[in-house]
């Protein structure tokens, strides 16, 4: 069979690593893919279409006939292609533009919650300016964390520590636009205490199987300190997420979720990507909800899956992913995220990228390209994020140290990397 992936970053590389791996699958199209899917080989092969020109990848698609096209980043979730891919009588997985509202506006999401009592930090919606001040200047107790409602890269939130920082968030946002019209409505909410996780489900709307739960180590510098990005590195089994507290997750937030969604008219079907706040009494509240498998940690559960992907895929587009085996390898992985200098913030392109030889012969190694492209002889740079360097091992502990290790064999011109992912699970 073929398989059509859609994105470019680290994720849509995993996605298209996962499925050249199925022994079902003859050929994958990426579109628009990277460097790394461009010197995969194989059944592997980039196609020159952007992830949101959804007319060209129809025409694609019923070109060449691929039987599953799988939807990697939120942006063409937003602009409705699996509906338009459905009314082309073409197999996607995928929800459809309403049922991605989970993640593409979190005044929809915070006020799904709301209406299904699912557990979450307390909030207002504000849509000017004016009245968000008022709020923080004379009712807001603080930390607060403030969020654009739309899609905004990964970096749409900011946690104020005090007053000066919430109001010059709001003028960001409000006054000069700096994430545009995803700043339309802004959540303002209580800020939760503990640490997050990342629950990742496979979902044909009723039915449900989770990949391990996972870890994301969402800011610039170690400690968790500087701007929020797309993601800096990530690791799993994460031990927070004990067999109690993933059952607490299913009954009060997954299945809540699924019925909510099917009550409300629009079944959700795809990866549903939860995240999640934990406090210290292993109590579960969500974070947010995203539509689709989380960058980077898709680079760590899909290692560990010992199923065939593409055989979970089609059983839920089937609605029989019930009766469907769903099996994790034994040990652990990790990945660290090696970035442009500058990141996130501005910073160069076009660096040359330079890959040992050391890693190339270990199968435990897996390097997952993000913004890179490849000329047909040179690796270059072309994201803040480049690569997410993946190490399985027995333990977290050696899948650290062996992504860091692996690490140290890759360079180009400003590469940064926090040195401390993994470390939360021992602390």
């Amino acid at each position: 069979m073929k398989v059509l992936i859609v994105g470019g970053g680290g994720r849509e590389h995993a996605l298209a690593w996962a499925a050249a791996r199925s022994e079902r699958v003859t050929k994958v199209y990426v579109a628009p893919g990277n460097g790394g899917t461009a010197t995969m080989g194989g059944k592997v092969e980039n196609v020159g279409l952007a992830a949101t020109d959804i007319e060209g990848l129809v025409g694609f698609a019923r070109s060449e006939s691929p039987d599953l096209t799988v939807i990697g980043p939120e942006q063409p979730l937003e602009k409705g292609i699996v509906d338009a891919f459905n009314s082309a009588g073409l197999a996607v997985f995928g929800p459809t533009r309403k049922a991605a509202q989970l993640e593409t506006s979190k005044v929809f999401a915070k006020d799904f919650m709301r209406r299904h009592a699912i557990p979450t930090a307390s909030y207002e919606v504000f849509r000017e300016y004016g009245p968000a001040k008022d709020f923080l200047e004379f009712t807001a107790v603080y930390p607060q964390v403030i969020k654009a409602s739309g899609l905004a890269a990964g970096k749409g939130v900011i946690v104020a520590e005090n007053r000066e920082d919430a109001l010059q968030a709001i003028d960001d946002l409000f006054n000069r636009r700096v994430f545009g019209d995803a700043a339309d409505e802004v959540v303002i909410e209580a800020f939760l205490t503990g640490q997050e996780a990342s629950i990742f489900a496979v979902t044909d709307g009723s039915s449900y199987r989770f990949f391990l739960p996972s870890q994301d180590h969402k800011r610039i510098g170690e400690g968790d300190t500087g701007k929020n990005t797309g993601g800096m590195g990530a690791y799993a089994p994460a031990p927070l997420v004990s067999g109690d507290v993933l059952k607490k997750i299913e009954e009060r937030v997954v299945i809540p979720t699924l019925e909510g969604m099917r009550a409300e008219g629009m079944p959700y079907t795809g990866f549903l990507y939860i995240g999640l706040m934990i406090d210290d009494s292993g109590e579960p509240s969500v974070v947010e909800y995203n539509a689709r498998l989380g960058d980077p940690e898709a680079q760590v559960v899909l290692p560990l899956l010992e199923s065939d992907l593409i055989v979970l895929l089609e059983a839920s587009l089937q609605g029989r992913l019930e009766g469907v085996p769903f099996e994790m390898k034994d040990g652990a992985a990790t990945t660290v995220v090696l970035a442009s200098g500058g990141y996130p913030g501005s910073y160069e392109k076009g660096r040359t990228i330079v890959v040992g030889e050391e890693l190339k012969a270990d199968d435990d190694i897996v390097v997952f390209h993000a913004g890179t492209t490849f000329d047909g002889t040179t690796l270059r740079t072309s994201g803040g994020r480049v690569l997410a360097v993946t190490a399985t091992a027995a333990t977290l502990r050696e899948s650290i140290d062996r992504a860091y290790q692996a690490a140290g064999y890759i360079s180009f011109d400003g590469m940064y990397y926090r040195r401390d992912i993994g470390a939360k699970a021992f602390s």
